[in-house]
């Protein structure tokens, strides 16, 4: 009988913010499957000491305090390089999801590890399309969206009553995005940070950014001044209407 691949949201930075549910599954799997951005991985591999990946990997380490059984699991590092060539990115999520069928097959339930909730702009779900394609059984456990622990860290409600809320990859353009009304939450916002800055300070809009949240260097900026051109991946900026 086939094993079942569990596409686990760890939530966003903090291991309390960890679900109950997300803890009993990867306590109970049979190996760990984590995304490996770093250019260095070619091929899925299954982790031998000496690798870097675990220590660079977010997600390993937010379980790691809570459930530090895991260290005596198999995993499976799969690459998941941030690039936009999409010939070569689905041949490398084609190869991940291959090598996890192999121990699918073996009947090996498998926990992915995904920051956040692997529905949202999640790597996971590159291999969680193909699995299912091949009839095998791939299930979504959800986790705290980033973007709701960041509303939490500012003590500040996303929307009320009529608001709209609207969620933004900035990587992928958003000039059309910031004209829509209600709360705008940008994700992924990379080199499009300055025009951020500047389109806000010539609005009434409020801004907030919460940079590594839950995380031990997390920083919160409430002006868009004093934000860093060059800021870490996990930033999230909170836009509001109105000042």
């Amino acid at each position: 009988m086939s094993g079942i691949l569990y596409g686990t949201g760890t939530g966003p930075g903090e291991a309390e913010l960890l679900t109950l549910k997300a803890v009993r599954l990867i306590r109970s799997c049979d190996m760990i499957a984590v995304p490996v951005s770093d250019s260095t991985l070619k091929e899925p591999c299954i982790w031998e000491e000496g690798m870097p990946y675990l220590d660079r990997c977010a997600a390993y380490q937010i379980v790691l305090p809570e459930v530090p059984e895991i260290r005596k699991k198999p995993v499976l590092c799969l690459p998941m390089p941030m690039m936009k060539e999409k010939e070569e990115l689905k041949r490398i999520h084609d190869a991940g999801a291959k090598k996890v069928e192999e121990y699918l097959d073996e009947g090996m339930n498998i926990a992915f590890l995904t920051l956040g909730d692997p529905s949202i702009y999640s790597t996971y779900l590159y291999i969680h399309k193909r699995v299912q394609k091949d009839g095998y059984q791939a299930v979504i456990i959800p986790g705290i969206p980033s973007f709701c622990a960041a509303a939490a860290a500012l003590n500040l409600g996303l929307a009320e009553n009529k608001e709209e809320i609207h969620i933004l990859p900035a990587s992928y353009g958003i000039e059309e995005g910031l004209k829509l009304s209600g709360t705008k939450i940008l994700m992924k916002t990379g080199k499009k940070m300055p025009y951020v800055k500047e389109t806000v300070k010539a609005s009434n809009d409020r801004f907030w950014m919460v940079e590594n949240c839950g995380m031990e260097n997390e920083k919160i900026y409430e002006n868009p001044d004093d934000v860093p051109e060059k800021s870490s991946y996990y930033s999230l900026i909170v836009i509001k209407e109105g000042s």
